[in-house]
């Protein structure tokens, strides 16, 4: 009994990690995303290794979402990121939960605080 509770711990933590590299692969980020009335298209280069520009919703169109390298802290990517409607710059949190999704979570400098999950569009 003991053999397969370590058996099941490692497979749970094998599967942990494999979620962790999934989620901290930025370049899967390529592609276009909605979220809520906006798209945004995520493609590699840059002044920042990824670009993200808002090409379309009802406001703040052609505007560069990440305005810093996005580097792995504690198992996320973190990095500055303009919010698409607002345009004010958040000290971001992201994840990846699967291929076709990724959530942010972030406050800009005087505590203003967002999230969202944006979804790829096929």
């Amino acid at each position: 009994m003991k053999k397969l509770a370590a058996a099941t711990i490692g497979l749970i933590a094998m599967g942990a990690m494999a979620v962790s590299a999934y989620a901290l692969d930025v370049k899967k980020m390529v592609g276009k995303w909605k979220w809520q009335d906006y798209v945004v298209e995520v493609t590699e280069g840059g002044d920042n290794g990824l670009s993200a520009k808002v090409v379309s919703g009802p406001n703040n169109v052609g505007m560069e979402m990440i305005q810093s390298k996005l580097e792995e802290k504690d198992g996320k990517i973190v990095g500055r990121i303009k919010h698409p409607g607002n345009g004010k710059v958040y000290n971001t949190q992201l994840t990846m939960p699967d291929e076709n999704s990724w959530k942010l979570d972030g406050c800009t400098d005087d505590g203003a605080c967002a999230s969202g999950v944006f979804t790829r569009m096929k």
